[in-house]
């Protein structure tokens, strides 16, 4: 029997979908979850059996493995080497692996939030596809899913905050603690003033969120409104950061180069 599936009644099916204590099926005609073991869908209110069988469907497959390679996957994919590391080293523990990792993201709140939409994303193209499988048995056409970018951190949720320094800037967390700065001078080329950054800085824990970037446009903010040119070194092992650099029209003008002093 085909239904429809709308917002509603997927996150019903998102509840139930981690439930390891039931066995789960859909009653497509009261649009509503039972658990087979307590309500044996043979029989009507009448205790005589049913005629439509298929109003009952099981739920998309979800068990502890599933949600073991959802978090190898998420943890795999962190682009902060420290958050990558010690959720790496919760899921290799033999016991208690779940709650370790849990605990591990309780203390990075940004990173629990990418956590908690990444799963849910995930979870809900399962239903997606289970639903589409359904649907070609019908006879149906499937339905797409709209593209979303749960992975992409939140600005929001930091605060960008302005020092007694002209040219300095500060990313904080919800709870107040620092996750990066940037600080720049002014100074004279063929006596133009322009502006160099000294140094944008990101806490280890919340790197590959969007945070550098972030500072930098705040600085590039002020650049624009007094017209002056900015330069800026990157240190070796921050040439990853020049992908954001070009999309703000930087273009590279030197390279240094060292040779060291053999000891």
């Amino acid at each position: 029997m085909s239904f429809d599936l709308d917002k509603l009644l997927i996150n019903e099916i998102l509840f139930f979908m981690e439930n390891q204590d039931g066995e789960f099926s859909l009653d497509t005609v009261k649009r509503k979850i039972i658990d087979t073991r307590k309500e044996p869908p043979i029989n009507d209110n009448s205790g005589n059996l049913l005629k439509d069988e298929n109003r009952f469907i099981s739920l998309p497959e979800w068990d502890s493995n599933d949600g073991y390679r959802l978090m190898e996957k998420f943890a795999h994919d962190q682009k902060s080497p420290l958050i990558r590391e010690e959720l790496s080293d919760a899921l290799n523990k033999k016991k208690g692996v779940f709650r370790a990792y849990r605990n591990v993201l309780s203390r990075y709140p940004e990173a629990e939030k990418k956590w908690l939409s990444y799963k849910e994303c995930e979870m809900k193209n399962e239903i997606i596809a289970w639903y589409n499988v359904l649907r070609e048995e019908w006879g149906l056409e499937p339905v797409g899913s709209e593209p979303e970018d749960n992975l992409s951190l939140i600005l929001e949720d930091f605060i960008i905050r302005k020092r007694t320094d002209e040219y300095t800037f500060t990313a904080e967390t919800a709870n107040g603690d620092n996750a990066g700065y940037v600080n720049a001078n002014l100074f004279e080329v063929n006596q133009k003033k322009s502006l160099y950054i000294n140094c944008i800085e990101v806490d280890p824990a919340y790197r590959g969120m969007g945070i550098g970037k972030a500072l930098l446009s705040k600085t590039l903010e002020i650049a624009d409104k007094e017209k002056l040119d900015v330069f800026i070194d990157l240190p070796s092992g921050m040439e990853f950061f020049s992908r954001s650099l070009h999309l703000e029209n930087f273009e590279p003008v030197s390279r240094k180069f060292v040779r060291k002093r053999e000891k």
